[in-house]
């Protein structure tokens, strides 16, 4: 059986890296946590829990996930967020892959988003494939500072899920939104040159919303589907209506840290 190196990029994980890390122990003879600064108990805990600590200032999402992966002792890299977590299926389904002799690159898993506790089954938020388990040597992540995965199109889609704890109460799902979600994505279109005008941030508020409630059924989720469609509206209005303010504000703009998107 093939050994794998298991992965997790950090910053101020305290409250997540050990629950990660001792899920990923289950698969994994190496624990490599790639940390850009943390200032609460993140790294003394992933040290308690086996992992190396690898101190990296953030490189941007793709770069960062790149790290780890690089000074591994394994071919085979599985990589999860700090508020991700195997399931007992993903484990028992990941000992028993044949990864020495697989043709394979790489290697999908379910998402199961949660809004608190609770798993969240519309809104695209589930089923959410994201490709965790890869060989090294033949992929990486992409070069993306934000949302980077992992390019590939020899990969198979594994029956199993994993955990993901998106958001901790309905609170942090809008503040998010519109903070440093929206600000991040209007800086990094702005700095790409894309333009928006006076009808943008209300044709993608509403498609937004529109998509994830209508679309992706989250009507049939209550309370919470409307909350997660009203969020993805709220952070597509604000995108765009702070991108049209940087282009059209030059206070705003030269206020703004454009060094300090990540």
């Amino acid at each position: 059986m093939a050994t794998i190196t298991g992965v997790v990029i950090t910053l101020n994980e305290a409250a997540n890296i050990e629950a990660c890390l001792a899920s990923l122990a289950k698969v994994c003879d190496e624990l490599i946590v790639v940390d850009s600064g943390s200032t609460d108990a993140t790294c003394r805990l992933a040290e308690q829990a086996g992992a190396r600590v690898i101190a990296q200032p953030y490189l941007g999402d793709g770069p960062q996930k790149n790290v780890g992966p690089a000074q591994a002792r394994n071919r085979w890299v599985l990589s999860l967020d700090a508020d991700e977590r195997l399931t007992y299926e993903a484990i028992e389904t990941i000992n028993r892959l044949d990864l020495v002799s697989s043709e394979k690159e790489a290697f999908a898993l379910r998402r199961r988003n949660h809004l608190g506790s609770r798993w969240i089954k519309t809104c695209g938020w589930y089923p959410d494939y994201c490709v965790r388990l890869f060989d090294r040597e033949r992929t990486a992540f992409s070069d993306s500072r934000q949302h980077a995965s992992i390019s590939t199109v020899n990969m198979t889609q594994l029956d199993a899920d994993i955990e993901h704890y998106s958001f901790a109460n309905l609170g942090e799902l809008f503040t998010k939104a519109s903070g440093r979600f929206s600000s991040r994505a209007a800086k990094i279109m702005y700095l790409k040159g894309k333009k928006a005008n006076a009808l943008s941030p209300f044709v993608h508020g509403a498609n937004a919303f529109v998509r994830k409630y209508v679309f992706q059924h989250g009507f049939t989720s209550g309370l919470d589907g409307m909350s997660v469609a009203l969020s993805a509206a709220v952070n597509a209005y604000l995108k765009y209506a702070k991108l049209l303010e940087l282009q059209r504000d030059s206070q705003v703009r030269e206020a703004e840290d454009f060094n300090r998107i990540w």
